[in-house]
């Protein structure tokens, strides 16, 4: 049996097999979950379906664009339809312009700061809204993702980082409003991985490369690796951990220059 045998999981930003939400998803089902998956529009379906039919042709899929609440009012109604109940909602969206993550972060826009606001901080408190009636019946857990940018200045992350920083503290608030309901909110800081919004970070490439040569395990973190840890907090094991930020980043987090 494994760690989430009967758990039901709404995994959110699956866009390709290079997603760290599909890493989350893969492992999330090895260990026994129920999943439901989102595709932001058409344009993402066919590669959202795809990967969903490796594990389960039976997975539900859900048009779901966090920038649009009356679809992700949507989602939680037809969730609620069909399970009645969620336990775990994994949250791995981000977004802001190819053109604010290079150069210097003071000449950030403010269209540009509301869109990375909007669909990397502000979506979690809307889903978590949404989840919380249907999280609460059994207890739950919610996992984001979030990154080292949030606590330091990193060359290109730029409006992401405020972002991030942003998501960080809702995580907290989040865990002190819904702990009366026993549901947990954590975060996990991964380390780079190459997906394909990373790759929009101007110089990702040299990134890898620091972490690898400075990290303390002398390596870069895999899909895989961050899917365990969500595990780890999805699961019962974690039943005490909230409000925290989890490195998951071969350590490097850790170490100066």
């Amino acid at each position: 049996m494994g760690l989430v045998t009967g758990k039901r999981a709404l995994v959110l930003g699956v866009a390709n097999k290079h997603s760290i939400a599909w890493g989350i998803a893969q492992v999330l089902h090895r260990e026994g979950a129920s999943l439901w998956l989102n595709y932001q529009n058409e344009r993402f379906y066919k590669n959202v379906a795809e990967l969903a039919a490796e594990l389960d042709p039976n997975i539900p899929l859900s048009e779901c664009d966090v920038t649009k609440p009356e679809q992700v009012e949507n989602l939680f109604a037809e969730i609620e339809k069909r399970w009645g109940k969620l336990d775990i909602l994994v949250h791995s969206l981000a977004f802001a312009p190819r053109e604010a993550l290079e150069g210097e972060f003071y000449k950030t826009t403010l269209e540009q700061w509301n869109i990375a606001m909007e669909v990397s901080a502000y979506s979690l408190v809307l889903c978590a809204r949404h989840a919380k009636p249907l999280l609460e019946k059994e207890g739950g857990s919610i996992i984001t993702l979030t990154y080292l940018g949030s606590q330091r200045a990193v060359k290109n992350y730029n409006v992401m980082g405020v972002a991030k920083a942003a998501l960080e503290a809702a995580v907290r608030y989040l865990a002190a409003d819904l702990g009366p309901f026993n549901i947990r909110v954590n975060a996990i800081s991964a380390g780079p991985i190459k997906t394909v919004a990373a790759r929009g970070v101007a110089g990702f490439s040299s990134i890898l490369k620091v972490v690898e040569e400075k990290a303390p395990l002398r390596r870069n973190v895999t899909q895989e690796e961050v899917g365990k840890v969500a595990l780890f907090l999805a699961s019962d094991l974690a039943s005490a951990v909230t409000g925290e930020v989890i490195f998951v980043d071969c350590g490097f987090h850790a170490v100066g220059v």
